[in-house]
């Protein structure tokens, strides 16, 4: 008993000497206008870069947040990433109860330790320390403070006054301290005012500010948040980075560095290789008819694993390595793709780009290290420009899905970076075509065959499924479709792979007791495969509507209707017009055939946050009519 006061008394008294001179962080006095549409409350944090020594940057995070509701739970969790270049020195921190007394602490021996990489990665050094605050009570407030070290300076991470829009901010503070003739480049992103600026014979000093940001509240179809949130990017124009040195201040200079440093070394092939190329192209008359042969080599011959390694996981394998394991991540891979090619004379470029559903570009009028995520190919061929994505087995040559489509990369050349724009794939493009001839049946139950071809953006709809084993595409189809009582037989998926790339999807089908009946009445809704839903109603929208992608839709099925069914009620042959897409249905019976045909088209782009209103009702609009039923009079 004795020895358990002790442990109390020590405890008690570590809290006492941690908090005694913490500031007052009772959630009492946060101003009200703070807690409106937040789920947390950052109370006060201080960033702090100090790369005084470009082999030795030292970032220090000290912050206290208040967690109002389960919804903030993120806010107040703590992700730390680490490898051979990045250490961390320290990390602690406090728990406070709503009127901010002290309930428990916590250090990095409590931080979990996990890979940062996923099952298809080797030799991956990328850990991550992480915290999440088991606290089961809200509100409450946790106090972090952290260090960690860089070895090296060609990326200084991005400060952002909160990275969340539902996180609001009573006081957030940046400073970054260079030597004094150290010549860095900054790009603030929705800040107002200036830093405060300090310089002596030692250092030199900007801070940045905020104070009292609001939540914002989260809102459908909302812009990148990067279009809206208070962020700073800082990139020096000496550095250092695994060894390596070099000097970039503009989007040129960089993709020339990362060509001569990174890339140009790593695309040594044996003759035997350049042989088997030259051998392997012979009799083709085009260059493009080369490229297409040798990408499909390189397709059948590589899979892709994530293998992380070489100046900090920027440079490639080797390309006689590539070849010889047969597989690489998308940097090896794209290298390799481009030394083969070299090898019969046709040229290429090394595309660094930000891949991801949602299309992010470069930001032209800053260059920095860490705006890609991805590398692709892009190989200009006379009148004729074409994109490879080198990490896929089964993408049609010169086709790239919405992964890395519409936006701008940074190609890397012998004579410096190029900002160039891939391909789009256009609202009329991205169409999904379907028709289906459907048998009703005096039971209500539908039957029938149906045949729908995706292509543009749609060609990966079913990505998921083309290759699964037969019995497990028709339980995934159940999910595509969502219809209750359905049942697939029949099914056969193609793909088309050429320019213009064609998924192709054939089934039979029957749906029980689709059209339900009530006397001598029977009600079908028409549009049976493809309705839209509404979109939730905003009052006082801030944010501008965002489409990051259009799409057109059209359908046209027929059904076959028993003898003795007259039709008493239909929905009108309709259309809707509007700056956001058209919408037009028609509904025609002839003889014993009833025929819908529907043809939805949503246009990308960025519309102004008072056309929401229009946007929903635009939705409203198709959804209702998405669910119009027929309605059928039996003799």
């Amino acid at each position: 008993m004795l020895k358990r006061l002790l442990v109390l008394i020590f405890i008690a008294a570590a809290l006492n000497g941690y908090t005694q001179e913490q500031p007052d962080y009772n959630v009492e006095n946060i101003p009200s206008a703070l807690k409106s549409r937040a789920n947390a409350v950052i109370r006060n944090m201080a960033t702090t870069v100090d790369m005084r020594a470009p082999e030795n940057v030292i970032l220090n995070v000290k912050k206290a947040i208040t967690v109002l509701n389960k919804n903030g739970e993120q806010a107040a969790s703590l992700y730390i990433f680490y490898n051979k270049a990045t250490s961390i020195k320290s990390a602690k921190g406090i728990i406070m109860d709503a009127f901010g007394k002290p309930t428990g602490k916590f250090s990095l021996s409590n931080f979990l330790d996990e890979s940062a990489v996923n099952d298809f990665s080797l030799f991956e050094d990328a850990r991550i320390k992480k915290y999440v605050p088991n606290v089961l009570s809200y509100p409450y407030t946790i106090i972090y403070e952290y260090e960690i070290r860089y070895k090296q300076n060609l990326i200084i991470p991005d400060w952002y006054a909160t990275p969340y829009s539902d996180v609001s901010v009573e006081k957030n503070t940046y400073t970054f301290i260079s030597k004094p003739d150290d010549k860095i480049r900054v790009k603030e992103y929705n800040y107002k005012g200036s830093p405060e600026v300090e310089k002596t014979d030692k250092l030199a000093s900007r801070t940045w500010k905020v104070n009292d940001l609001s939540a914002l509240k989260r809102e459908p179809y909302a812009p990148d948040p990067d279009n809206y949130l208070t962020y700073v990017k800082i990139a020096p124009e000496q550095f250092t980075y695994y060894g390596h040195k070099g000097n970039y201040s503009n989007w040129q200079e960089l993709g020339k560095w990362v060509y001569d440093d990174l890339v140009k070394t790593r695309q040594t092939l044996s003759p035997d290789i350049i042989q088997e190329m030259n051998d392997l192209v012979k009799g083709l008359n085009t260059d493009k008819e080369k490229a297409k042969k040798i990408y499909e080599y390189v397709q059948k011959k590589t899979r892709y694993i994530s293998v992380q390694i070489g100046i900090g996981g920027f440079q490639p394998f080797e390309a006689a390595e590539v070849h010889r394991v047969s597989y690489g991540d998308c940097k090896a891979l794209v290298n390799y793709t481009q030394s083969l090619l070299k090898a019969v004379g046709i040229n290429s470029l090394y595309c660094v780009v930000y891949g991801d559903s949602y299309k992010k570009s470069m930001d032209v009028d800053f260059a920095s290290m860490d705006q890609g995520n991805h590398i692709i190919l892009c190989v200009p061929l006379k009148n004729d420009t074409t994109w490879l994505e080198c990490t896929s087995q089964d993408s049609p040559f010169g086709y790239l899905g919405s992964f890395t489509d519409d936006r701008i990369v940074l190609a890397c050349t012998e004579q410096g970076g190029k900002l160039i724009k891939t391909p789009i794939l256009t609202t009329a493009a991205s169409l999904l075509k379907r028709k289906a001839e459907l048998n009703l049946d005096k039971d209500g139950n539908v039957n029938g065959k149906l045949q729908t071809n995706f292509s543009g953006s749609q060609y990966d709809n079913y990505r998921r499924i083309i290759g699964k084993p037969t019995s497990e595409q028709l339980k995934l189809l159940k999910e595509e479709y969502d219809i209750d009582n359905i049942d697939f037989s029949n099914l056969k998926l193609t793909q088309k792979k050429d320019s213009n790339p064609v998924t192709s999807e054939s089934l039979d089908f029957t749906i029980q007791k689709y059209a339900p009946r009530t006397n001598n009445r029977i009600y079908m809704v028409l549009n049976a495969f493809n309705k839209t839903n509404s979109i939730p109603e905003v009052r006082n929208r801030t944010l501008p509507v965002y489409v990051n992608r259009g799409f057109t839709d059209e359908d046209e099925i027929v059904y076959n209707v028993p003898e003795g069914y007259s039709i008493e009620a239909k929905p009108e042959d309709r259309e809707i017009k509007s700056p956001f897409g058209s919408y037009t249905i028609k509904v025609k019976m002839e003889g014993k055939k009833l025929t819908y045909n529907r043809k939805f088209v949503l246009n990308n782009g960025t519309y102004p946050a008072d056309t929401y209103e229009n946007f929903m009702r635009f939705f409203s609009d198709v959804s209702s009519s998405d669910n119009g039923k027929v309605v059928f009079k039996t003799d």
